[in-house]
């Protein structure tokens, strides 16, 4: 990971809810592991909700850095969960239910954060809603994390495989964006 990386993600304020527009998998999973790290370092609380893949790929590289994921997950510094499992939970008839969702995403918060700890949470629930052409129920759930993050002053971080966006490509990833406060590794809206 370069200084560079690493000073990004050293800046980003509480509140902050951003979002990465991707080809590449391992630029992804570049910016996903600076992020987690930035926040394991400042020994933050890490929420990440994420296909399996990219679990697998994020734990490995957090394991080759040096870090104790099965000390952090026991403190519950490092809370790792599938993002399909998790998005079950609180989905009903293709819709987020915005009661469930919050009382879920504000107990796995509270875990993260014990002791006074700032939170970074990482989803790609949005994504898994997009692929399959809930755009609606992407937004909505966008929305949902937007008002916790700006609620309860945590960082936030989404992305969306650029494979995703078929129909009106540029509209739609500007829609997506704009529900963001910052771009990551992606043209400027």
């Amino acid at each position: 990971m370069s200084a560079t990386c690493e000073a990004f993600w050293g800046e980003i304020a509480p509140s902050e809810h951003l979002v990465q527009i991707y080809d590449d998998s391992t630029a992804f999973l570049d910016s996903l592991e600076g992020f987690v790290a930035g926040g394991l370092r400042a020994n933050d609380g890490v929420l990440v909700i994420a296909v399996p893949a990219h679990r697998f790929a994020l734990n490995e590289r957090l394991a080759a850095a040096g870090f104790d994921l099965d000390e952090a997950r026991a403190n519950d510094q490092y809370i790792d969960l599938d993002a399909d499992e998790t998005l079950a939970q609180f989905m009903h008839n293709g819709w987020p239910d915005d009661q469930v969702f919050a009382r879920m995403v504000a107990g796995l918060l509270n875990r993260a954060g014990k002791d006074g700890r700032r939170v970074r949470a990482f989803g790609e629930m949005v994504a898994i809603l997009w692929d399959k052409g809930h755009t609606a129920a992407t937004v909505r759930l966008e929305h949902l994390w937007h008002r916790l993050c700006q609620k309860d002053g945590f960082s936030l971080f989404c992305a969306y495989p650029k494979t995703g966006f078929t129909r009106d490509a540029d509209a739609s990833i500007r829609e997506i964006c704009e529900a963001h406060s910052r771009v990551v590794g992606y043209p400027p809206r």
